[in-house]
């Protein structure tokens, strides 16, 4: 099981445009990567349906961790045919997943600039925000793990962006987390009973 060290960052779209912008000259151009995402937020782990609509293939996730719960994401990831998608998120639902989903969709570029991989997105809930990551192997050591974190933040500030800490990452997705679900029991209050 691969671990992926990942950090993000949220900016305006100046630096956003500038960020592209560097990237474009700077680094290497992986492409255009567009997501349509059921995220289902557990207690300490985050599955995750996608449908990759830019090279029309559709996985399922699973990573051993949450957004601001650390940098090292274990992962347990395999394919699914894209018209599996609506059947994979309703199995999940239909296991009692579905008050812990939240659907959104990613407009994405992904990059790579000195060994470190970067998606620069737009998403609803995220606004313009970035991934830097670094795959290791599963029996990766904590200094290999040190050391991609560290090569990730050099990466950032070599590219004028500043990182979000843990603790900014565990505010911002739980403060979402609860706008969600009042959100969905709002929506359920007002959907009247037949």
């Amino acid at each position: 099981m691969p671990v992926e060290i990942e950090m993000r960052a949220r900016f305006t779209k100046e630096v956003h445009d500038q960020l592209v912008a560097r990237l474009k000259t700077s680094g290497e151009d992986l492409g255009p990567d567009d997501k349509h995402i059921y995220f289902y937020v557990l207690p300490d782990q985050l599955l995750k349906v996608t449908d990759n609509t830019t090279v029309g293939t559709a996985k399922i996730t699973l990573k051993g961790s949450k957004i601001g719960q650390g940098a090292a994401f274990a992962e347990t990831e395999f394919a699914i045919a894209p018209a599996g998608v609506p059947a994979a998120v309703k199995v999940f639902n239909a296991l009692g997943f579905e008050a812990a989903m939240h659907e959104a969709f990613n407009f994405r570029h992904n990059f790579r600039f000195d060994d470190v991989e970067i998606a620069v997105k737009w998403s609803e809930a995220w606004g313009y925000h970035a991934e830097f990551e670094v795959l290791l192997d599963d029996g990766s050591s904590d200094a290999a793990r040190a050391e991609a974190e560290a090569k990730i933040t050099s990466v950032a500030t070599a590219l004028g962006v500043t990182l979000m800490t843990e603790q900014e990452l565990a505010d911002f997705t739980a403060a979402f987390e609860a706008a969600e679900k009042e959100r969905k029991e709002r929506e359920q209050q007002a959907t009247p009973i037949r």
